[in-house]
């Protein structure tokens, strides 16, 4: 007799039913069930708490609608792309769906933890996941990779308040890599999960993974700009990362584009040089700079791949926003000007 499991946003049930039910294992946070053609992810923000980060659960709201993190697999040392983690970043070329359940306490009189049935979830095709600095189980600090889950289409996720990212108890940052953003090709499953569109249009929560194909190509130029800028400073013998933000009282975290180390200077970078992007560069900057650590001034800094308008370097100035330009032959602006507040 087959067992089977109804797959409902909201149900609660255990690994070993769907393990059952679909052929996988039921042990680890991500579980591939090949024949199956799907992929349980099991997250439990309570375990990234035992050793002291809490990347797991439903984000803020971006232009694109609901969000939910999710800690990749590895206890200890950098993770990797690879292994279970590759399962979730090839989810959609492979034609597997990706089923969310978050952990709901113990089965009463017995060990097993009760699973609660999120929905079924795509991982993002602009950025899959982010890379954040964490302690692992040996507690050594680490590489963390925190992939960005969104409903998929026609799913209407079953979380709650409680399934909310928890706030951090204290201000403070890690130093990391430069987060260089450059999406793959779009690679499409045959139904349901992710659809690309050409409109800059965005549809309900229900259909939060319909990302406009557009905006992937902004960000893969933002990503090379950052790149190419990481390459230049590189070579002009500049040491460059970036930091990992908590702010006391708030989930998630701030990730500035770039700092340069050797100049004590931040940078944003846009991949469009507009008018809007100039601007919400601006009050990033301003936002960030605020806990950057440092004994000399910082100096700030807009990157974007082409020389804006008068007015906007006017409006850069007045704010003391110095700007950096990608030409022909490298980069405009840099190194940057002395001039101070």
């Amino acid at each position: 007799m087959t067992t089977t499991v109804d797959l409902v946003p909201g149900l609660i049930t255990t690994r070993d039913a769907i393990a059952a039910a679909y052929g996988c294992g039921t042990f680890q946070g991500i579980e591939p069930a090949d024949k199956a053609g799907k992929v349980f992810v099991y997250s439990d923000p309570s375990a990234g708490e035992e050793y002291g980060y809490t990347f797991d659960g439903r984000a803020e709201d971006d232009e694109f609608g609901p969000l939910y993190l999710y800690t990749g697999a590895g206890a200890n040392g950098h993770q990797q792309p690879s292994g279970r983690n590759g399962a979730l970043l090839t989810h959609v070329e492979k034609g597997r769906e990706l089923h969310l359940f978050v952990a709901a306490g113990k089965v009463a009189g017995g060990g097993a933890m009760r699973q609660r049935y999120i929905g079924q979830m795509v991982l993002d095709p602009v950025k899959p996941y982010d890379v954040r600095r964490g302690p692992g189980r040996d507690r050594v600090m680490r590489d963390v990779l925190v992939f960005r889950f969104r409903p998929a289409k026609g799913t209407t996720p079953a979380w709650t308040e409680a399934d909310r990212m928890p706030a951090a108890a204290k201000s403070g940052y890690e130093i990391i890599d430069p987060e260089v953003v450059v999406p793959a090709p779009v690679v499409l499953p045959q139904q349901g999960g992710v659809k690309v569109k050409t409109t800059e249009q965005h549809s309900t929560a229900e259909t939060i993974a319909d990302i406009p194909a557009g905006q992937r190509k902004v960000l893969r130029r933002e990503g090379e700009l950052v790149q190419a800028f990481v390459t230049h400073l590189a070579a002009a013998g500049h040491e460059t990362h970036s930091f990992q933000i908590t702010v006391e009282g708030e989930a998630g975290a701030l990730i500035p584009d770039l700092y340069d180390a050797t100049d004590h200077a931040l940078y944003e970078a846009k991949g469009l040089t507009t008018r809007a992007n100039v601007r919400m560069a601006i009050g990033q900057l301003a936002d960030y700079r605020r806990h950057i650590p440092g004994d000399k001034v910082l100096r700030v800094a807009v990157l974007l791949p082409s020389e804006p308008s008068v007015d906007l370097k006017d409006l850069l100035g007045e704010e003391y926003v110095e700007l950096v330009y990608q030409t022909e032959d490298g980069f405009a602006g840099w190194p940057l000007a002395h001039n101070k507040p």
